[in-house]
């Protein structure tokens, strides 16, 4: 996907999750825009690594700070926490250049936008590290065996409430399949 259509869809990605309650820092557009891409297949050339907090895109990073120079997101801090990412007029415009586009992937970013929009951080980690520990474990992996895989990558994570993330984003890419069909 071209630069200026990824920016279509992440602005869209963004709306959305707004929409949806999402505190929409950069935690957050990382976690979806990782679904985005590895649940719902939306070819986004992003790259994504195992990194402190869950998959992380270093692509993305530099992503978000080519929209907010080119005028397209903006940053409104929230004292004492992070800032959020807000979206400009501009966001608009490139939207419009590329209805087609977010036609087709409406559907994808609309699912992933309401799945995790009102998720705070800690839970964003644990489903996206639990979807991304199921994508490279092997196909018969059963929910405790990828468990045990996240608390052994996040000691931080307790057993129960990764084995909590595996249940559910098993039960979110089922719903993802079944949209996808």
């Amino acid at each position: 996907m071209d630069r200026l259509r990824r920016a279509a869809v992440l602005t869209r990605l963004i709306k959305e999750l707004r929409d949806q309650g999402s505190w929409c820092g950069e935690t957050h557009v990382q976690k979806a825009a990782y679904f985005l891409r590895q649940l719902m297949k939306v070819p986004l050339d992003l790259d994504f690594i195992l990194y402190k907090h869950g998959p992380f895109s270093f692509d993305l990073r530099d992503e978000l700070t080519a929209l907010r120079a080119d005028g397209l997101i903006g940053l409104e801090p929230q004292w004492p926490y992070g800032p959020q990412i807000v979206l400009t007029d501009r966001s608009e415009y490139i939207q419009g250049l590329f209805r087609d586009t977010l036609k087709k992937y409406a559907g994808c970013i609309s699912f992933v936008a309401k799945k995790l929009g009102g998720k705070d951080v800690s839970e964003l980690e644990r489903l996206a590290t639990a979807l991304f520990v199921s994508g490279h474990a092997q196909a018969d992996a059963s929910i405790e065996e990828r468990a045990e895989e996240i608390t052994r990558l996040k000691p931080h994570i307790s057993l129960e409430t990764a084995m909590n993330a595996v249940k559910d984003v098993d039960r979110i890419s089922e719903e993802a399949r079944t949209r996808l069909k």
